[in-house]
């Protein structure tokens, strides 16, 4: 079960915070973030070719629009690059001491976004679905650490982490509206959108083993998670059930994600916050294991 592949080095790089991978299928790319160094990274396996945007406040994830251009959910809100580079606020709303973090769009076109406070205090984060206008409807309004967020391959089952838990929660997802306002744990989200309701867990990580941060789902719906303070990553299946675990050379692991013109190879974020001069060589490094799995294809943002 517990496997240490070839890790080929994608991006060189000491990233403070390094988060939140996505494969771009339009520009055929992979963007990922430096949350404390408030960067937005770009690479293009086939060329090699990097960019790097600085960004105005901290940036907790950076999605693709369809229209070309990045969503992106910043320490004040969500705002939006166009493809031309111009910004616009999509949503302010600035709350002192908290900013935003992990980030994800479902398979509607909505970006689910998630904030947390800088002391990380408990209960003083939000989880909340962003429409492509603006609007905002929140889903869970005291969270710690709001982290990875995902779609099983129908779209009927949607995968949420609030890291201090130490576990990944599942919700049913059912097509419907009507559904007004937000219902905390048992919900439902928006009048235009789906109704996610049904939390429970889906796995808990052990005391010990690290603690859940970013997930994504393949092909076959198992669900592969990174572990802070793991130095690994685990794919759980379907039901439940620990099938792999990645040893990794590095402490944390962030966030992970299926790249590549097939969706074959799995990249790696990785952190050096908080490890000092003890921090390993590839810490904050953007890292991929080639041919490891079939990801799912990822939607852009609709607005």
């Amino acid at each position: 079960m517990s496997t240490r592949p070839s890790l080929d080095i994608a991006v060189r790089v000491a990233a403070v915070l390094g988060e939140g991978p996505t494969w771009d299928a339009a520009a055929r790319r992979l963007i990922w973030v430096d949350i404390l160094s408030s960067r937005v990274h770009t690479y293009d396996p086939a060329t090699g070719r990097r960019t790097t945007l600085a960004t105005e406040q901290h940036v907790g994830a950076a999605k693709p629009r369809a229209g070309g251009g990045l969503v992106v959910n910043l320490r004040d809100g969500i705002g939006v690059y166009g493809a031309d580079g111009g910004f616009a606020w999509l949503l302010r709303e600035a709350v002192p001491g908290r900013r935003g973090n992990d980030a994800a769009v479902a398979p509607d076109g909505s970006l689910w976004a998630g904030t947390m406070r800088y002391d990380e205090a408990t209960g003083g984060g939000t989880l909340s679905r962003v429409g492509a206008d603006g609007s905002r409807t929140e889903f869970l309004p005291e969270v710690t650490v709001s982290n990875g967020i995902g779609w099983s391959p129908d779209g009927r089952l949607m995968y949420y982490i609030d890291t201090p838990t130490r576990r990944i929660d599942v919700f049913d997802v059912a097509d419907g509206a009507g559904a007004a306002g937000a219902a905390g744990a048992a919900g439902a989200v928006g009048t235009d959108g789906p109704v996610i309701s049904g939390r429970r867990p889906f796995v808990e990580v052990e005391a010990g083993a690290g603690f859940p941060d970013g997930l994504c789902v393949d092909a076959d719906g198992a669900v592969w998670v990174a572990l802070w303070d793991g130095a690994a990553i685990r794919r759980y299946a379907p039901d439940g059930t620990l099938d792999r675990v990645v040893e990794l050379p590095f402490p944390r692991p962030t966030a992970c994600a299926f790249g590549g013109t097939d969706l074959r190879d799995l990249y790696l974020t990785s952190a050096r916050v908080g490890l000092g001069a003890a921090a390993p060589p590839l810490a904050g490094s953007l890292l991929v294991i080639q041919g490891v799995g079939q990801g799912l294809a990822q939607p852009a943002f609709a607005g």
